[in-house]
């Protein structure tokens, strides 16, 4: 069986999710039009007929994000008609779910080369603007227990006793960590500025980081989800599913919570052929992926199983592994991960997370893949994983070996 290698990853800087963010004027087949061109000019030797697809995650594929955006950024690119493009949709894990894609299809001995990544320009394409059942069908909703991840992530939260201080200090870990990983250069191999039409560069690192936040300021921050919680009806929905509990305790809140951000990110795989017919260096091998649902109300516990499920297959334990990126989409879902598997925090999410830098939905998997490999290779480690929670009670996880 082939082997599927990774050859490269780059992404943009992460800018703010809204109107005033430095990459609200930028379109998001831009953002990948722009790394596409990047990726092909950091390897020369690589013709982009040798480019099998783009796969690319893409949450809220709707208006600008909609018809296919995979397809269209590679005509934008100028790859050749070729290449095919698909755009998919796993929610938060979409971007890792496209890098999963690729190396199952060079697993297979289906082509030579693959682009995958993910793409979301939140502050142009609001999140849920696309619908869906779960959020406008009573009748799907109820039956379900559906409620919000901030409610799910309360409820784990005060199932198992997290506290807002405990959530708080891993939050402020989680920016200073950013901030410091900012300063010493630590993202600047996979990092691409972004340009506007005149080639000026308008964003070259994560707009979000607050180095100057404190406990005290997080401290005073009101709970996100307290009302949606009560007047909405939302805990009570959680609370027939765990009775046991007398309430939820509503500990998250806009500092302790992933930020909403613009952003893109690429991977570029491909077989040994790569290396062989065309000099690119393999810098990583994936060696094994799992998927995985959990009980859909509690909905954020996804990473736990599934890393087990993917380490199992590589024949790998939670020791062995140097280094996890554990999506930061609220504080509960590392703290509650490195529980589980009995992991020490100082291994997960060592240069910050999406507390710090945001989760720009489709495109934070990938984003993880690139961060992991180049922390894996200025520390000169070996085994790397990447692991988001996913809505509907999804995990999903990637293992990787630096070469």
């Amino acid at each position: 069986m082939p082997e599927a290698y990774i050859y490269d990853a780059v992404r943009t800087p992460r800018g703010r999710g809204k109107k005033d963010g430095k990459l609200h004027t930028i379109r998001p087949v831009e953002l990948v039009r722009q790394l596409i061109i990047a990726l092909l000019k950091r390897h020369p030797t690589l013709p982009p007929s040798a480019i099998e697809d783009l796969i690319l995650g893409c949450v809220t594929q709707i208006d600008e994000q909609g018809s296919n955006i995979a397809k269209i950024a590679a005509q934008a690119a100028e790859l050749p008609d070729t290449v095919a493009g698909v755009t998919l949709n796993r929610f938060c894990a979409s971007g890792l779910e496209a890098v999963n894609q690729a190396a199952a299809y060079l697993r297979a001995g289906i082509g030579e080369a693959f682009l995958a990544g993910g793409v979301e320009s939140m502050s142009r394409v609001p999140m849920g603007s696309d619908g869906g059942a779960w959020y406008a069908d009573p009748a799907v909703a109820f039956p379900g227990h559906y409620v919000p991840q901030g409610i799910s992530a309360d409820l784990i939260a005060t199932l198992y006793g997290y506290d807002r201080k405990s959530l708080d200090e891993f939050a402020l870990r989680s920016h200073q960590r950013a901030a410091h990983a900012t300063q010493a250069g630590y993202f600047q191999r996979s990092l691409i500025p972004v340009r506007n039409v005149l080639g000026e560069v308008i964003l070259d690192r994560d707009e979000n980081i607050r180095p100057d936040t404190s406990l005290d300021k997080l401290a005073a921050l009101e709970p996100s989800f307290a009302q949606i919680g009560q007047q909405f009806g939302f805990d009570a929905v959680a609370l027939q599913k765990y009775p046991q509990l007398e309430a939820i305790h509503h500990v998250h809140h806009a500092g302790n919570s992933s930020a909403i951000v613009d952003g893109a990110a690429l991977v570029l795989l491909g077989t040994e052929s790569l290396h062989i017919n065309h000099g690119l260096k393999p810098r990583a091998r994936i060696v094994s992926w799992a998927v995985t649902g959990t009980e859909p109300t509690i909905m954020l516990l996804g990473p736990a199983p599934a890393t087990r499920k993917a380490l199992q297959r590589a024949g790998l334990s939670p020791d062995q592994i140097d280094l996890y990126e554990v999506n930061e989409a609220f504080a509960v879902v590392p703290l509650r991960f490195a529980d589980e598997l009995g992991i020490p925090l100082d291994k997960v999410n060592v240069n910050g997370g999406a507390i710090a830098m945001g989760h720009p939905l489709g495109a934070t998997g990938a984003m993880l893949i690139g961060i992991l490999l180049d922390e894996l290779e200025r520390q000169n480690l070996r085994y790397g994983v990447a692991t988001l929670c996913v809505g509907g009670g999804m995990g999903i996880a990637t293992v990787i070996e630096r070469l």
